[in-house]
């Protein structure tokens, strides 16, 4: 889409989204956001009143919209009215729905280990085993350059992770030896640029996609036979609650993956095998028959 076809409004959001910092992801979502509002609506954004935005609130809540997508919309009107417009609507119109509180399903170590065992090939066996050994998000994955390793520290720097934030993650033997081993194998190849990235795209300027790691990471978990409803991140989630059953400090692990609030890794605790079977439960202190 070039800046032509771009409504004055809309090239006004984006540039206001600009200023803020805000990333590509947020950007395009922010954006569809107000583009859905607009169809239901059936005129032009600035139009709309109120009355308008809580009956497109109700309009989602009646044909099954999620929570989260409810309370990303409400960002993104809120940003459009609030910062746009500078209008209040949103804030007075739209509310922030409550989301169920999920745990999050995690794989035993012998299950991530045959999964990494059946991705396909050595670039996409490091590329998840980043994500396992050192806690990285997909997008921090993908985003590694050669020179965020840093073998003499045994650390990996992660620039501009969730947040904005730079942060220093962990960085194993095996993993080291998993990386060299790749970096070897692209470098006879031609396809690692001096400083570009660690996992690049079939365009070596450009970093691998995150959609291209997911798809190995399905491809290698029905190769396993692993039933759980899990996905990319869960490999994220299986390196807290591992190091957690390793007695590791949940301090450490809060400032490894990134949390800016330790309630955000104490979900960690619930799921952890050390956790529950350190618990006797009550039956246990009963006689009851067998038969």
């Amino acid at each position: 889409m070039t800046d032509k076809t771009i409504s004055p409004l809309r090239q006004r959001m984006i540039e206001d989204m600009t200023v803020r910092g805000f990333t590509a992801g947020t950007q395009r979502g922010y954006i569809v956001a107000v583009k859905n509002f607009t169809t239901f609506l059936g005129r032009p954004p600035d139009q709309a009143t109120a009355q308008d935005l809580r009956r497109y609130q109700l309009y989602q809540r009646s044909i099954g919209v999620s929570e989260t997508s409810m309370n990303s919309t409400v960002s993104a009107m809120r940003f459009f009215f609030g910062v746009t417009l500078a209008r209040d609507d949103a804030n007075t119109a739209m509310t922030a729905v409550r989301e169920p509180h999920k745990l999050p399903v995690v794989l035993s170590s012998q299950e991530v280990e045959h999964l990494l065992a059946a991705a396909p090939g050595i670039k996409y066996r490091a590329a998840l085993s980043l994500a396992y050994g050192a806690g990285l998000r997909a997008s921090e994955v993908v985003s590694v350059r050669v020179s965020d390793i840093d073998s003499e520290r045994m650390m990996i720097r992660v620039e501009q992770g969730k947040g904005h934030k730079d942060r220093y993650a962990l960085l194993s033997e095996l993993l080291l030896d998993l990386l060299r081993a790749w970096w070897l194998a692209a470098h006879k190849r031609g396809v690692i640029v001096p400083g570009g990235w660690l996992f690049p795209g079939r365009n070596p300027a450009n970093h691998l996609s995150t959609r291209q790691l997911r798809r190995a990471f399905h491809g290698a978990r029905e190769a396993t036979g692993i039933n759980k409803r899990v996905s990319l991140h869960t490999l994220r989630h299986c390196f807290a609650t591992h190091l957690l059953e390793q007695n590791v400090d949940i301090r450490v692990i809060q400032v490894l993956l990134g949390h800016s609030k330790l309630d955000t890794t104490t979900r960690y605790v619930q799921v952890t095998n050390t956790t529950l079977h350190s618990v006797k439960s009550p039956l246990e202190h009963l006689k009851l028959p067998l038969a």
